[in-house]
């Protein structure tokens, strides 16, 4: 696009002076140096992008090796959270931030001992003070990685806030929360809520749909929850039980959605 208004004007200017095309050239010779520089840095990202992406999904099989429980999960919300940010016309970026995120929103969990990840009960507030730290060590472990998943990290460490500021690890409301973050959070305890756990069954899917309406304003984006709805609703079974399970869940999430003490979200 560049070359053919230049190519024009050589044109014009040749047919009274023909020598006067070689004059172009050099300009002709910049834009050709300019447009192998462009190609070879868009190469380089896409070849970047890829091995980000990469890392992402072993330090996902990190997570299924070391809990096949939260790996099947992880698996769910992801595909789960796409959904959503689909629904949501959200921008790429903030695709790919969910995407990542979703997948590795529980890695940090291979920092929390296995008593705790696996207890077949509620935690104690001991207990539940150390799985509430999974989030920061999984921001921590992503930041040494650096480059696209570091950015992931800010997405790991807030897909625990909760719309009205009663979240953890910083208290983060509204907006303040990185949208990918909130469609993760919605997606991780719709997931939870709907799938069998160690210490009880899979709610319906009515039931837990009422549970994110109920939720809407408080815990969960408004937004997010009436697109993740949408989603769940179109893909539920037409059986009357309306009975759908989605994939296995981890055993540190909400068995309500609404934190009591001792109850993992």
């Amino acid at each position: 696009m560049l070359l053919a208004p230049i190519g024009l004007l050589a044109a014009f200017g040749a047919a009274d002076q023909p020598y006067a095309a070689l004059l172009v050239l050099p300009l002709v010779a910049l834009f050709a140096l300019f447009a192998r520089e462009r190609e070879a840095r868009i190469d380089g990202a896409i070849e970047l992008s890829q091995a980000y992406k990469g890392t992402a999904l072993l330090l996902g099989d990190v997570i299924e090796a070391d809990d096949q429980y939260t790996g099947d999960h992880t698996k769910d919300v992801v595909e789960l959270t796409l959904q959503v940010a689909d629904a949501l016309g959200v921008d790429e970026a903030t695709r790919r931030g969910a995407e990542f995120g979703a997948l590795l929103h529980d890695v940090g969990k291979i920092q929390i001992p296995n008593e705790i990840i696996n207890k077949p009960g509620p935690l104690d507030d001991a207990e539940w003070a150390v799985m509430k730290t999974h989030t920061v060590e999984g921001q921590r472990m992503l930041e040494r990685v650096g480059g696209v998943l570091a950015r992931v990290g800010a997405v790991v460490r807030a897909s625990h806030e909760r719309w009205d500021g009663g979240g953890y690890p910083d208290g983060l409301a509204g907006d303040d929360i990185p949208l990918a973050a909130r469609i993760v959070s919605a997606c991780d305890a719709f997931n939870a809520m709907t799938t069998d756990r160690s210490y009880r069954r899979a709610l319906p899917i009515p039931d837990a749909v009422a549970e994110l309406e109920r939720c809407a304003g408080s815990q969960f984006d408004p937004a997010v929850v009436a697109a993740l709805i949408s989603v769940a609703v179109a893909g539920a079974p037409r059986e009357p039980d309306w009975q759908l399970t989605l994939g296995s869940a981890d055993s540190s999430d909400v068995t309500a959605v609404v934190p009591r003490p001792g109850v993992r979200t």
